[in-house]
């Protein structure tokens, strides 16, 4: 999500991870970090088209058509880019539908077996909002229509919205160590009322080492999920991987907490929040907004092949604890010695109190900014 005069989650990630480096040479000696074993450098994403038209710079959901593309802005407070943008295969744009009303924040596409597209206004950076909500555009209609839902224990900000194989809609909560929390409604969606959503699993995602603009804080987030076009697969994003996961029996929540994902490195898309399946179900797409970056970058739409088969890349994700973004290799407690293990504590006290000045800077600039 990307709201003017106020700090979002990009720039909180750049600044803490920035202040986390230039106080990890002083308190952190204590552990010897080594980053995890790679198979090789990750191969960037072959280019299909650019978009070109200024009113999509922050592009945060994407979905492919038979005649090209839909994609949305995330909370834009320009009017003109609150619209759900039909593309040519080309990325030029063909048509805009606008809501009915001003959407919050949205965050993520989903299109039903009938070609209804499903606009997920789902974002909630502070944790603040009584109902999220899913915007229905039937095909051939000229604005969508609003269905509203509410969570059953606290706010949650979410960017990743899944459709199972009776178009259940499941949003996917961002997180932000690595799990992740699905939810879905307990009855079918109606406009004007407010249905209950039901907890129904968390999954836990996989540990990489994909460079990603935010380091090991952008591999531990959901920014954006797809649904292939065969509904036998499904595919979660972080800022740095996508996940797949097998669905054989239509069951997605199943499929994504007792499964085993394979995963295709995204390496070092700017701001990566979108991913769609190709019409095929043989490439992944994906997107990144371009709104922070160089003057004169436009988003481009990348195609990674996707994956087949099972994988032993990683084990099932479903109630497997967190796993820590690097490898911490123990210094022996042999080789310490009695003034090592005062240092020890000392660092160790360090460290909570670095962990506790981030938090601080990026309270203070939040509230600043806001």
């Amino acid at each position: 999500m990307r709201v003017r005069g106020r700090l979002t989650w990009g720039r909180r990630a750049r600044a803490g991870t920035a202040l986390a480096a230039l106080l990890a040479g002083v308190v952190t000696p204590a552990v010897v970090l080594t980053p995890p074993a790679a198979a090789g450098a990750a191969a960037a994403g072959t280019p299909v088209c650019q978009v070109r038209d200024n009113r999509l710079r922050e592009l945060s959901g994407m979905v492919a058509t038979d005649d090209g593309y839909v994609v949305i802005n995330d909370g834009a407070d320009d009017e003109a880019r609150r619209r759900i943008f039909f593309l040519d295969k080309r990325c030029a744009v063909l048509r805009a539908v606008a809501y009915p009303s001003r959407p919050r924040d949205t965050e993520d596409l989903a299109i039903g077996r009938d070609g209804t597209v499903w606009v997920a206004d789902i974002g909630d950076n502070d944790h603040s909002r009584a109902t999220i909500a899913l915007w229905r555009l039937a095909p051939g209609a000229d604005e969508p229509v609003l269905h509203r839902m509410t969570y059953p224990d606290r706010p949650h900000d979410a960017e990743a919205l899944l459709l199972d194989a009776s178009d259940r809609p499941v949003v996917v909560t961002k997180g932000g160590s690595g799990t992740v929390f699905l939810y879905a409604p307990t009855a079918a969606l109606t406009p004007g009322a407010t249905t209950p959503l039901a907890s129904v699993g968390q999954v836990t995602l996989p540990t990489t080492g994909t460079s990603n603009p935010f380091s090991f804080l952008g591999r531990g987030v959901i920014t954006g999920a797809a649904s292939a076009p065969d509904r036998r697969r499904v595919a979660l994003r972080s800022y740095a991987d996508a996940f797949e996961y097998d669905v054989p029996d239509g069951d997605v929540v199943r499929a994504l907490t007792a499964g085993t994902p394979r995963i295709t490195p995204l390496p070092d898309e700017p701001q990566g929040e979108s991913i769609t399946y190709s019409r095929d179900g043989r490439s992944l797409l994906t997107v990144s907004e371009s709104a922070d970056q160089p003057p004169g970058t436009r988003p481009t739409i990348l195609r990674y092949p996707a994956t087949d088969g099972p994988s032993a890349a990683a084990g099932p994700t479903g109630s497997v604890a967190p796993e820590l973004p690097t490898q911490v290799r123990p210094i022996a407690e042999d080789t310490i010695g009695p003034s090592g293990r005062t240092w020890l504590l000392a660092a160790g006290a360090g460290t909570l109190l670095a962990l506790l000045a981030v938090a601080g800077v990026l309270r203070w600039r939040h509230t600043a900014r806001r």
